[in-house]
C-alpha cells in the first residue's frame, strides 16, 4: 500500500479530509523548500504537493510563474528537486510527496531514469500537467513499477469519457480542478463543484482533491464538506513572496494552520 493511500484510508476512518499545500521546489532558494516542507506537515499538511519549476507552466497563473522563475533564477533543476525530496525524506517517513510539474524536465530526464530516480528519493505520487491521459499508458506504467502513483487532472469541462480514461491510469487520488482557469483565479463556485463530484465517483473510487481557487479557511471548509482532499497553493505561493526568509516558515505555518482548522471543521 501506497503512503498516499494509506493516508487517504487513516483519515476517511477518522472522518477527516485531507489538507494538500503547494510549494514550488527553489522559491525562493532550496534551504528555504526544506523548511517550508517540514513547516507545512507541522502545521496539519497530509500530502504535499511540491511543484517542479518550469519556463512555460501553462497551468500556472501569474503567482506560480513567478515562482518557476525565481527558482529557476536560483539553479533549481530537476535532480536538485529530487535531491530536496532526499533532505525532507531524512526526517519525515511518513507524509507523502507528490512532484507536480510539465511533461519537458521528465522527458529530458528520461521516463525511466526519472521513475526510478524518484522512488529512490522518497516521492510518493507524480502529477504531470501535460501528460493527457490518453497518451500518458507509458507514464502510468513507469511510475507503477516504482510504486510510485500517477494523478491526473481532471476540470469542469471533462466529458464522461475523458473522466472514464483518467480512472483507468491514475492512483492515489485524483484532482479536479474546480474552475476553467489557471492556479489563483477566483469566482470559485462551489455549488457547481458538488454537482460534478458524483459524475467523477461514478467512474472512480480513488479519493477526490479539490483545488484552483481556495484561498482561506471558509472556502476550504465548504469545500472539505464535498470532497476528500483540499489543495491550496497560490495563497501559499502569495505569502511566501511577501515574506522574508526569516518570516516565510512562520507566516505560511500561520497560514496553513488556518485552512487546517477550516477543513476541520467538517468532522465536528
Amino acid at each position: 500500500m501506497s503512503r498516499i493511500q494509506s493516508t487517504f484510508e487513516r483519515l476517511a476512518a477518522d472522518g477527516r479530509k485531507a489538507l494538500i499545500p503547494f510549494i514550488t521546489a527553489g522559491d525562493p532558494d532550496a534551504d528555504l523548500t526544506l523548511a517550508l516542507l517540514h513547516t507545512l506537515v507541522e502545521a496539519g499538511a497530509d500530502v504535499i504537493e511540491l511543484g517542479v519549476p518550469f519556463s512555460d507552466p501553462m497551468a500556472d497563473g501569474p503567482t506560480i510563474q513567478r515562482a518557476s522563475e525565481r527558482a529557476l533564477a536560483k539553479g533549481m533543476t530537476l535532480r536538485k528537486v529530487l535531491d530536496i525530496v532526499v533532505a525532507f525524506r531524512a526526517d519525515n517517513r511518513q507524509t507523502p510527496i507528490v512532484l507536480m510539474g510539465y511533461a519537458n524536465p521528465i522527458e529530458a530526464m528520461g521516463l525511466d531514469r526519472f521513475a526510478s530516480a524518484a522512488a529512490e528519493a522518497g516521492v510518493d505520487g507524480v502529477l504531470v500537467v501535460d501528460y493527457p491521459p490518453e497518451e500518458a499508458a507509458a507514464f502510468g506504467a513507469a511510475m507503477k513499477a516504482q510504486g510510485i502513483d500517477p494523478i491526473f487532472l481532471l476540470a469542469p469541462t471533462s466529458t464522461a469519457a475523458r473522466i472514464a480514461q483518467v480512472a483507468a491510469v491514475a492512483s492515489g487520488y485524483v484532482y479536479y480542478v474546480s474552475l476553467a482557469g489557471v492556479t489563483g483565479s477566483g469566482a470559485l463556485n462551489i455549488e457547481a463543484v458538488a454537482e460534478r463530484l458524483p459524475l467523477i465517483r461514478e467512474q472512480t473510487g480513488l479519493p477526490v482533491g479539490v483545488g484552483f481557487g481556495i484561498r482561506d479557511a471558509a472556502t476550504a471548509a465548504r469545500i472539505a464538506g464535498i470532497a476528500d482532499a483540499v489543495v491550496v497553493g497560490s495563497r501559499i505561493i502569495e505569502t511566501i513572496e511577501k515574506s522574508t526568509t526569516e518570516t516565510a516558515c512562520a507566516n505560511v505555518g500561520m497560514l496553513v494552520a488556518e485552512i487546517r482548522r477550516g477543513v476541520d471543521e467538517v468532522k465536528k
